[in-house]
């Protein structure tokens, strides 16, 4: 499929040839959730904590006489039924994180692009750079363009530094490098930037392809493997064939 080409005054300037795998998918509202509930598992600090008994400050003396007094017995004050005392199955700091497929990922994500696309919010920007970092010029931009009321801009793996300073100060507008493109940010934003150098690593993300360095490793790790194995190979029939000959 094509999608039309923008540049950051909202003008069409052409279009770009897209992988359907990717902007194309179902529309899954379960695995969208599944994957938001894993980010912000992950982003949970876990540092809720209550005392317990044994770590109440106080003396174990026993508090009352065992019999006489008409009421239940009783030791310490540290006990949980008293105001004061120590939590009984309190939370204690732990990790949220959990793991999630990386198929699961994938699909979320191409369907998170997809119903973006069927929207109309999905945006294939030309410009990357700015010339100077002047917030007031791209606040003039967002006047004239409604998709940047409420955006989320990706561009390349390391984004234009007056790009950066010109977008860190405006509301409701997120610039990120290719890397950090997540289906939680897709969601939570109204409109899609795509900056045109990114949609390769977008569709390699979306479809699970390898990277080179990916590849080169698996290549290497292989080689070293077969290499191993063959050195074991021959170690093992020269120790054999020094047996046979000395018996």
């Amino acid at each position: 499929m094509k999608l039309p080409v923008h540049s950051l005054d909202g003008k069409k300037t052409g279009e770009v040839e897209v992988a359907d795998a990717v902007f194309t998918a179902p529309f899954r509202k379960d695995l969208l959730a599944r994957v938001v509930n894993w980010q912000l598992a992950k982003r949970r600090a876990g540092t809720h904590k209550v005392k317990n008994r044994s770590e109440i400050r106080g003396s174990t003396r026993k508090i009352m006489r065992q019999k006489g007094s008409g009421s239940a017995r009783r030791r310490t004050r540290k006990v949980s039924h008293f105001r004061g005392g120590g939590v009984v199955f309190g939370p204690t700091p732990r990790s949220h994180a959990h793991s999630l497929q990386k198929k699961v990922r994938q699909a979320a994500l191409c369907s998170a692009l997809s119903e973006k696309q069927r929207e109309g919010k999905l945006f294939v920007l030309e410009q990357e750079t700015l010339e100077t970092p002047k917030t007031a010029l791209l606040e003039q931009k967002r006047k004239n363009w409604k998709a940047l009321h409420n955006a989320m801009i990706v561009l390349g793996e390391v984004p234009d530094r007056n790009f950066q300073l010109a977008a860190r100060n405006l509301p409701r507008l997120l610039l990120i490098a290719q890397q950090g493109l997540n289906v939680y940010d897709i969601v939570k934003y109204d409109s899609l930037l795509l900056g045109k150098s990114t949609l390769a690593e977008v569709v390699r993300r979306g479809t699970g392809a390898k990277t080179e360095g990916e590849t080169e490793k698996e290549t290497t790790q292989k080689t070293t493997t077969e290499t191993t194995q063959k050195t074991t190979q021959e170690t093992t029939q020269e120790t054999t064939t020094a047996r046979e000959v000395s018996s």
